[in-house]
Formats: C-alpha cells, sequence, structure tokens
C-alpha cells in the first residue's frame, strides 16, 4: 500500500489554477512510459502550437482549426478573426440585455444537432437551476415527428413566449431544418408570427441565412469552427447566455484551461497526460473503452457530449498518410453512483476490454443533512467513487480520476477545454486528423439516395396490389429488394401505401392508399 501511496504522489498531476487534478496511478503504464513518448509528445505540441497559430490543420477541406481563439482572442491569427468573434460576443451581450429587459419572452427552444445540441444540453443541464435561470430552455436535436410532437406539446399556450433559435452551418443539415419547419407550422397555427421568435446560428451566406433575412437576429457559424468544438461560439454561449448562465466565467475557465494545457511538460500538463493515458490504454489503437462517471448528477450528460467530442474526432478508417487504421475511442458512461446498479457488475467481473475515467466534485452542495449520524448523502456519493474505484483497481481494472473543486460555469469551461486539448493531442499521437468527419458526410448522402429512392418507390404504387419484388425492378432497383420492401414498410405504417398478405416480406403485397 505505501508503494501504491507513492505511485499517487509521484504521477499526480495537479493543476492549481484551474482547481483540477489529474491522479493516473491506477493506470498500469511503467516508470519509463512517459520518457519512451516524449519524443512523439514533442511531436504532438508542436503540431497543437501550428494549430493555435492558423496552420490548415484540416487538409481535406484546407480549413483552420480556431476553437481555441473563442476564448483567447488574441490567439487569433489575423486581426479580421479577432475582430469576428470580439463583434460576435459582444452581440451575444447586447442581444441577451435587450430580450432579458424586454421580458417578453420566458423560454427558449433550441433547434440543432450533433455540436449544435450536445453542447448546449450539456451546459444547460449542469448549470441550469429553475429557480435562477432567467429563460428555460427545451430542445429539439433529432428529425423525429413523435420526439418533436412531444417538445412542442410541453410549449402549448407557451409560444408567444419562446424564442427560438435555429442552428446550422449549411441550413441544408435534415434535422434542423425539419425541426425549423414543424416548429414554424405549430407558431402558425397558434395564430403567431414564426419569423418575430426566431434567431438564427449559421454560416454567412447559407440557407438558413437567406431564410432567416426577416427574423429578429442572425449570429455567424465560421467554417474554421467545427460542430463539436463550437461550445464556446455563438452555438453554445447564445442560449447558455439566455437562459442566464455566466458565459465570461466559462470563457475564462476555458481559457485558463489552455493556459495550463499549452505547457510542454506531460507530467503537469493535464490534457498531454490524459491523451498518453489513452494511448497507453487502448495500444494507440482503440482497444478499449473509455468509461466516463462522474459521480454527481449535474454531469450526467457529459458522457453523451465526449461520445462526440472523441468518437467523431478520432473515429477515423485512414491515417493522414492515406493508410487504412480504423481508428477511434469507444467512449460511454452514466452518472456515479447510478452506474454501481447499472452496468459496473460488468466492469468489475466481467470483460476487461475498458479503462475508466472518473470525475470527482470535491464540494457535495446541497443540504448538509446527516442520513447517519457524522454522515452526509455526499459522503455516501464520495464514498461510493473511491469504493468503486478500489474495486476495480483490486481486479486489475485501469483508471484515472480527475478532481474538480465544485461544478460552476468556470469549472464546466475547463472541462470542456481540457477534453478538446486531449483530443488534438492524441490525434498526432496516432496520425489522424481529428477535424472532419467523412463518415457523418456519407451517411448523410446515402439518406439521400434512400429518400430519392422511396419517392420512385411511392410513385410506382398502384391499386392493383405489387410486391417489393416487382416495384423493385419497377424503380429499376432489383439490387435494392430489401431496401425497397423497407420503404414501403414504412409508408405503410405512416397511412401512405397500404399492404397485405400477412407477415413473410416476400409475400406481402402494398398498394397506394384510397
Amino acid at each position: 500500500m505505501n508503494d501504491l501511496w507513492k505511485r499517487y504522489k509521484d504521477t499526480l498531476c495537479v493543476a492549481p489554477s484551474i482547481d483540477l487534478s489529474l491522479d493516473v496511478s491506477r493506470m498500469s503504464f511503467d516508470d519509463g512510459y512517459l520518457a519512451r513518448m516524449a519524443p512523439a509528445m514533442e511531436k504532438a505540441y508542436a503540431a497543437m502550437d501550428a494549430l493555435e497559430k492558423g496552420a490548415i490543420a484540416n487538409p481535406d477541406e484546407k480549413r483552420m482549426v480556431g476553437h481555441y481563439w473563442l476564448r483567447d482572442i488574441k490567439r487569433a491569427p489575423t486581426p479580421e478573426l479577432t475582430k469576428a468573434v470580439v463583434d460576435a460576443v459582444l452581440s451575444i451581450k447586447s442581444f441577451t440585455n435587450e430580450v432579458h429587459r424586454a421580458g417578453k419572452f420566458k423560454r427558449i427552444l433550441c433547434v440543432g444537432i450533433g455540436g449544435s445540441a450536445l453542447g448546449p444540453m450539456f451546459v444547460a443541464d449542469a448549470l441550469g437551476d429553475p429557480k435562477a435561470d432567467r429563460m428555460t430552455p427545451y430542445f429539439i436535436d433529432n428529425t423525429d415527428p413523435d420526439g418533436i410532437a412531444r417538445v412542442l406539446r410541453s410549449l402549448e399556450g407557451k409560444l408567444g413566449e419562446t424564442l427560438t433559435i435555429v442552428t446550422s452551418k449549411s441550413g441544408s443539415t435534415p434535422e434542423p431544418r425539419n425541426g425549423m419547419l414543424a416548429v414554424a407550422a405549430a407558431y402558425r397555427a397558434a395564430g403567431l408570427d414564426f419569423a418575430k421568435h426566431a434567431v438564427a446560428v449559421t454560416g454567412a451566406g447559407s440557407a438558413l441565412d437567406k431564410e432567416a433575412q426577416g427574423w429578429l437576429a442572425r449570429f455567424p457559424m465560421w467554417d474554421w469552427v467545427g460542430g463539436r468544438t463550437s461550445e464556446f461560439s455563438a452555438v453554445g454561449l447564445l442560449p447558455a447566455a439566455l437562459q442566464g448562465l455566466d458565459i465570461a466565467a466559462m470563457l475564462e475557465g476555458a481559457r485558463a484551461c489552455d493556459e495550463v494545457t499549452r505547457v510542454h511538460d506531460t507530467k503537469k500538463n493535464p490534457a498531454a497526460l490524459m491523451a498518453l493515458m489513452w494511448y497507453h490504454a487502448t495500444d494507440g489503437k482503440g482497444r478499449k473503452d473509455l468509461v466516463v462517471l462522474p459521480y454527481k448528477d449535474r454531469l450526467l450528460l457529459f458522457s453523451r457530449y465526449l461520445q462526440q467530442l472523441i468518437m467523431e474526432s478520432l473515429g477515423k478508417r485512414l491515417d493522414l498518410q492515406g493508410k487504412r487504421v480504423d481508428q477511434g475511442i469507444t467512449v460511454y458512461g452514466n452518472k456515479g453512483s447510478t452506474d454501481q446498479h447499472a452496468y459496473v457488475q460488468q466492469l468489475r467481473d466481467g470483460v476487461p476490454n475498458f479503462f475508466v475515467t472518473f470525475i470527482r466534485v470535491l464540494e457535495s452542495g446541497g443540504a448538509d443533512l446527516e442520513v447517519e449520524p457524522g454522515v452526509t448523502s455526499g459522503d455516501y456519493l464520495h464514498g461510493f467513487l473511491l469504493g468503486t474505484r478500489q474495486a476495480l483497481f483490486e481486479n486489475e481494472r485501469e483508471s484515472m480520476t480527475i478532481s474538480i473543486r465544485r461544478v460552476d460555469a468556470r469549472a464546466i469551461g475547463v472541462l470542456i477545454a481540457l477534453y478538446e486539448r486531449a483530443v488534438g493531442l492524441y490525434a498526432t499521437l496516432i496520425d489522424i486528423n481529428a477535424y472532419h468527419q467523412p463518415g457523418v458526410e456519407a451517411g448523410k448522402k446515402a439518406a439521400a439516395v434512400v429518400l430519392s429512392l422511396q419517392g420512385n418507390v411511392f410513385a410506382a404504387l398502384e391499386a392493383v396490389p405489387q410486391s417489393a419484388e416487382q416495384i423493385a425492378a419497377k424503380v429499376a432497383a432489383g439490387d435494392l429488394v430489401e431496401t425497397v420492401y423497407l420503404l414501403l414498410e414504412h409508408l405503410a405504417a405512416n397511412g401512405r401505401a397500404a399492404s397485405s398478405g400477412g407477415a413473410d416480406p416476400g409475400s406481402r403485397t402494398f398498394t397506394r392508399k384510397g
């Protein structure tokens, strides 16, 4: 046990300026690991330095990657970029003050997808307080009509006091576009002018930018800020400011974390040390999953946010040399101590295909009610964290622990910046581009093809019953009979076609409805 105490002291990374520490003593790297990895880390540091100075870090699209400038504008490489960031923040503050002063709007409805939703949702939940919030946030982050209707039902009779933010860089992404159309229809049905309740966050000249010409306001999205790193742009700052959260403290936390994680000393740099632990745990090839266990209700959505940040950034088929590498790190998690009654049993005794990051919050918050003599609920929560950490260690399960003092706006800024930096450093270690998402684009293109086929299938329906094979042949999709059948099944379930013939796909037939 004394050896473990020594290892804890020797490997603990403490960053007092951001009230954060990273304990990697329960990771099984050997004493020479950091020294062996030093040359690779120097390359990663150099790449990160170049990125922050405006290097083309997204070679596919010939773009800079500048989310670091959002919280430290003096680092932007040109006066024009500096002015763009300054102007955007000033516009957010001015608009927010105007909305709060007018008092008309009591709620915010945010329509987006991916990074345009996950970051704002995480921040809203982590920092929100029903008694303190200036405006209550709601989110539509999918093209599920039932999900959209469910949110809109919660706003029945309240749309007149609801400000809607539509966020889409291109304005043509299906999910926010479809959500916007459904929301606009709901405003019209309530006898309201949607434009007088709507704000756009989008790219200059985009389809949404043109659509929003008569709206209350438009805020910029830039091609040098990716969706998953956009929380400190108007994407995240606008809804947070309207909710009444301290965006200045978030930005300051992120800026302060960048200062700490910019240091070329891995033992003193928590983001670099964390990236090295990922490399160690996964052999640099994603061979183990990352389980994120925050022991705090306010951090419930953090693992969902990190899923996109990490998996979309690191999940790549090709490296920068064009070689197939099939990289990535799978991320999942919920919250402690709920996890102990969910899947910690498997973590402790099952397949050892993971490593854990505990997030420990020192201040319990809430009431100091003693549930036993001298013991509070917060003591129990902390005890469960330490106990689970020890139980996993005893069964040779690796873990690291991030400790922060409290969950407040500054700490949220710190955590987001910490992981953004770790992702960038790790990407260099494994030689991939962390800032594009060709798989996502491929999925969008495939969906467009399917929707085009659906139109042809629907047009081919007749009063005479036809099988999926017959319709597929008619629309020249003989090699896509399964897809044609699934489309017909969908059309029938939604009242746009009729079907008969039982459950067997081969004998089932379809006709035009009516």
